[in-house]
């Protein structure tokens, strides 16, 4: 995991949800949220869901979603993809599951939700393309799945920071041998008599993304498989902080968040805003989403002695852990860092849905593991279908793909010529 403080460990999901359940005093936290924004191009858009909710069997369990699509070529893309994307994710997993199978579930659907997204808007021929930074909140458990280069920093009450998504700009990334194997060049603006100018781009089309939504005129190349990373916070909470790489040219995660320091979500996403814009002016949209995960409120207790500030800790607004808890059995008791639950970024499609949790029900047999539609037997199409196998994974071994999405899997990796045109991008 990407944090300032390198003092993580990996812990099973099972393991960490029976703490709760053993915990009484573990309960769901507050979720808050602010957002602003400073528009240049109109092509930032922003979702925020802080009510939804999911049934089962064994109740009712809330969970919130947070979405930053930061548009380029036009507005087409992120317009679609924040009206479709979320029902994408929820559609691709399996309906009844309990709660740690669904968490278990959530970062493959997420990766058949950008595909089936970034494919249905292929059909609507048109040519805008979207960075996406999108974030499902469930209890402590906090997923983030990303495409481009708008970012969602973690600071955590315990005063560490976490980089929960991956920046696809080809200056910064290793995506350069992928993009060229599979067809398309990488270079920097040619301005005649061999001066190059810029930043990295893939051509044809000149975009500075590895990945996206949309770009029908770049190539197949630039995919919209995303980087996932899934964490579990303390029952301290945090501050996430998911903005446009209009915050981010300007700002540094250190910056950003001490800016903010003390003030609540919906004061510290102008703050933040105000900051960049202050720092390199209104070059490009500039949109910034706090969201804080706070322990619920108890009712007043009697006034603890007086203590030492402590360095790094979000001061007025994150409370650490009452020591009231030592009554239960300590083999479960919350540890006070970030843990690490998932974390993937591979651009193969049969590497990210396979499913290494034991879940049988996660793929269905007769089902595109992408787009969800019916496949008669017999016409589906293994993942794994002419990919490398170094872990002696056989053709006929689901999950399986309807024959279009096939075809977009095998566009992507460049072994099929891809119906794309070329044209210019502005990204």
């Amino acid at each position: 995991m990407s944090t300032k403080n390198e003092h993580h460990h990996t812990v099973p999901l099972s393991v960490l949800l029976k703490r709760e359940l053993m915990s009484e005093k573990i309960e769901n936290p507050d979720i808050v949220h602010g957002q602003a924004g400073q528009s240049k191009k109109g092509e930032d858009f922003t979702l925020l869901k802080s009510d939804c909710q999911r049934m089962v069997g064994d109740g009712v369990y809330t969970y919130s979603v947070y979405g930053l699509f930061d548009g380029h070529n036009g507005s087409a893309a992120a317009i679609y993809s924040k009206e479709n994307l979320l029902n994408n994710i929820l559609s691709a997993i399996p309906p009844d599951l309990n709660r740690d199978e669904w968490l278990a579930a959530l970062p493959r659907a997420m990766v058949a939700g950008f595909v089936k997204t970034d494919k249905d808007f292929a059909e609507k021929g048109q040519k805008s393309g979207t960075t996406v930074t999108f974030v499902i909140i469930e209890g402590w458990v906090v997923t983030v799945a990303s495409v481009g280069d708008s970012r969602c920093v973690l600071e955590s009450s315990e005063g560490g920071i976490y980089y929960l998504s991956a920046d696809h700009r080809l200056e910064t990334n290793e995506e350069e041998v992928r993009i060229t194997s599979s067809g398309g060049e990488v270079g920097r603006l040619n301005t005649g008599g061999g001066a190059e100018v810029g930043p990295l781009r893939c051509w044809p089309g000149g975009l500075c993304l590895s990945r996206s939504i949309g770009d029908m005129d770049i190539g197949e190349f630039v995919v919209p498989v995303p980087y996932v990373k899934q964490v579990k916070l303390s029952t301290g909470g945090g501050r996430l902080v998911i903005c446009s790489d209009g915050v981010w040219d300007a700002l540094a995660a250190e910056v950003a968040l001490d800016c903010c320091r003390g003030m609540s979500a919906e004061s510290s996403a102008p703050q933040i805003v105000k900051e960049a814009i202050q720092a390199k002016g209104l070059r490009d949209d500039t949109t910034c989403i706090v969201v804080d995960i706070l322990p619920q409120e108890k009712p007043p207790a009697p006034a603890p002695p007086p203590k030492k500030p402590v360095k790094g800790m979000l001061k007025a607004m994150f409370r650490k852990k009452s020591s009231e808890s030592s009554s239960i059995d300590k083999e479960y008791l919350e540890p006070d860092v970030v843990v690490e639950l998932y974390e993937e970024g591979s651009a193969m499609l049969s590497e990210r849905l396979e499913t290494k949790y034991p879940l049988c029900n996660m793929f269905k047999l007769f089902i595109c593991a992408v787009c969800q539609v019916e496949i008669k037997p017999g016409e589906g199409i293994s993942v794994h279908e002419g990919a490398d196998n170094p872990r002696k994974v056989r053709p006929w071994d689901g999950p399986f793909l309807c024959f279009s999405c096939q075809e977009k899997k095998e566009a992507m990796e460049g072994k099929r010529a891809s119906d794309r045109n070329s044209s210019g991008s502005d990204e």
